[in-house]
């Protein structure tokens, strides 16, 4: 494709001619620059525009810096969910611009990457930490090599995650706690203290703690006693909460819950309304019937949380974060022999696969039980010596 430049006034213009439209042919022209170098320079970057659909960015020299800005706003801020979304900037302005934001983007290697992965391993950054990085640089440096077509290859592909072991992935274990520990952190936390409910839920159901501080009382059935999961609270760009999506299409679940937690939710429930009549105009109102509320009508968030962590694993000397509550509850279930299936659909996880690939391996309890299941079956039908 050809084009032209030619001056008008005290500025250069370039133009060239695209497809018909209604049968008659169609030209653009637009301002190029001040001198005729410009407006040529102008006319070859928007001809490669128009022949790549618009997809052409004139980056030749861009920097990691530059694209990965480039990369958050046309793929990041499009397609992933908003806690995805903080996590990608962290990741992106933490430990990527630091490191390696200055190298022009066709310039990067494979070595110059492997030693960011290696440098963040040897700063002992946990196996999950590490592999959220190293999937954030692969997703990124494949879409610089299609759709974006700023690099031939995807250095990543080249790149190779440290292997972890027990003693330095003690971090990476699963926080699990035992009965008595909960028992200990309830004390702590008493029927009515904020907590108190979202522990229970948490405990109870295994759910994550963004569902939980999400939840609403349509929710929530207490006579056929379930607990629907279908929205998640988070943080927008205003500093405001607004309801999101859950973590994935199978995290879209509804729970069975024991008598346990429905009766201290029903509970729960009648004082809720109590202190919204003894509050009155005090009380803070919302536009959803919200569950994790404090007793004056305030929001609980996911930040609340925070304090709980603190003080259980400063103050009660207990390793804990909510998400312990969450494996307590998956170990607890398998330990008693519950059905893997059921278990899945418990958690939202979308394959039984992936509930046994993380805790099939948190317990002697199941591999000692299959042997004794099988010593007893043999003990019954081959005769002793």
């Amino acid at each position: 494709m050809e084009g032209s430049v030619r001056k008008k006034g005290n500025k250069w213009y370039y133009s060239f001619e695209v497809g018909k439209e209604n049968g008659k042919r169609k030209k653009i022209e637009r301002a190029g620059g001040s001198t005729k170098k410009e407006a040529l320079e102008s006319l070859r970057k928007a001809i490669i525009e128009f022949e790549n659909a618009g997809s052409y960015i004139d980056e030749s020299n861009i920097s990691v810096s530059d694209y990965f800005d480039y990369w958050f706003k046309e793929y990041v801020l499009l397609n992933c969910k908003p806690n995805t979304q903080k996590g990608y900037k962290r990741l992106i302005n933490n430990h990527i611009k630091p490191q390696i934001g200055i190298y022009q983007l066709k310039k990067i290697t494979p070595a110059k990457l492997q030693e960011l992965i290696n440098l963040k391993y040897r700063n002992g950054f946990s196996k999950n930490y590490l592999s959220n990085l190293y999937g954030v640089l692969s997703g990124a440096f494949k879409s610089a090599v299609y759709p974006y077509q700023l690099i031939k290859e995807n250095p990543m592909l080249f790149v190779k995650t440290p292997k972890y072991n027990k003693l330095n992935n003690k971090q990476d274990d699963l926080k699990i706690i035992t009965l008595e520990q909960f028992n200990t952190i309830l004390k702590r936390f008493p029927y009515g203290n904020n907590m108190h409910i979202p522990l229970q839920i948490g405990f109870h159901t295994g759910m994550r703690v963004g569902e939980v501080m999400s939840l609403t009382w349509d929710c929530i059935d207490l006579e056929a006693k379930t607990i629907k999961v279908e929205k998640v609270l988070y943080l927008n760009e205003f500093n405001k909460w607004v309801f999101g999506t859950p973590k994935t299409y199978s995290s879209y679940r509804t729970i069975k819950i024991g008598d346990t937690l429905t009766s201290l939710l029903k509970r729960f429930h009648i004082d809720q309304k109590t202190n919204r009549l003894r509050y009155g105009e005090y009380y803070t109102k919302h536009d959803y019937d919200f569950v994790c509320l404090k007793e004056n009508g305030d929001l609980l968030t996911t930040n609340s949380i925070k304090y709980l962590s603190r003080v259980v694993n400063y103050e009660l000397n207990i390793q804990f974060k909510f998400h312990s509550l969450r494996h307590t509850h998956a170990t607890m279930l398998l330990e008693a022999g519950a059905n893997i299936k059921d278990i899945q659909e418990r958690l939202g996880h979308s394959t039984s696969s992936i509930t046994m690939d993380v805790y099939s391996h948190v317990t002697n309890k199941m591999s000692n039980n299959s042997v004794n299941i099988f010593e007893n079956i043999i003990s019954m039908q081959l005769p002793t010596n």
